[in-house]
């Protein structure tokens, strides 16, 4: 683990590689999985108003689970993700012709639409955050999902940490991104 300011940095993110492969995956990181994207509670008033202008870059299938469970559900006690649609896909997950999930949201900040971009734990995947009273764990989640990422990421040498710039310079600032990237070319010529 690397500590920059009061984050604690796994070393994965530097030593390891990944470009999304979308067209292999088809966003399946959307639909996989046992529960939605985690939330950061600001994100929730967000969701909250904005959703007129997401609605209509959604499927009937995610507003109707959205009406029934909510713009978003409590997991656990102060812990919040998305809505799923059967138990399957993220409720803000729509499908091209060829099956490939996007971001109804992205979509929608794409068209100008509203000014936020997806949820924070979207942009940084696979990187996952995780919140404890001293600092900030930052690590990189391994899914069989992503082995097509992994494999285009080795082949074009993207680490971790680079492919997710915009997302960790939105979560934690360019100075800070700045460091880490200091940071990483000293690790990395070691």
């Amino acid at each position: 683990m690397l500590q920059i300011g009061k984050t604690l940095v796994s070393e994965d993110l530097l030593d390891r590689d990944f470009v999304c492969n979308i067209t292999q995956c088809k966003g399946a990181c959307c639909v996989e999985g046992e529960a939605g994207a985690p939330l950061e509670k600001k994100e929730l008033q967000i969701l909250e108003d904005n959703y007129e202008a997401i609605a209509p870059y959604l499927n009937e299938a995610g507003k109707s689970a959205i009406k029934e469970q909510g713009k978003y559900i409590e997991a656990f006690p102060d812990e919040w993700e998305t809505p799923l649609v059967n138990g399957k896909e993220c409720a803000y997950a729509v499908f091209t012709d060829n099956g490939t999930a996007q971001c109804g949201i992205e979509n929608a900040q794409k068209d100008g639409k509203l000014d936020w971009k997806k949820p924070i734990s979207c942009h940084l995947y696979p990187i996952r955050i995780q919140e404890f009273s001293e600092f900030t764990a930052i690590n990189y989640h391994h899914w069989q999902i992503c082995e097509t990422a992994c494999s285009l990421g080795a082949q074009l040498k993207v680490p971790v940490y680079k492919f997710v710039k915009d997302a960790l310079i939105r979560k934690f600032g360019e100075p800070w991104y700045n460091e880490l990237d200091r940071v990483a070319q000293k690790h990395l010529s070691e």
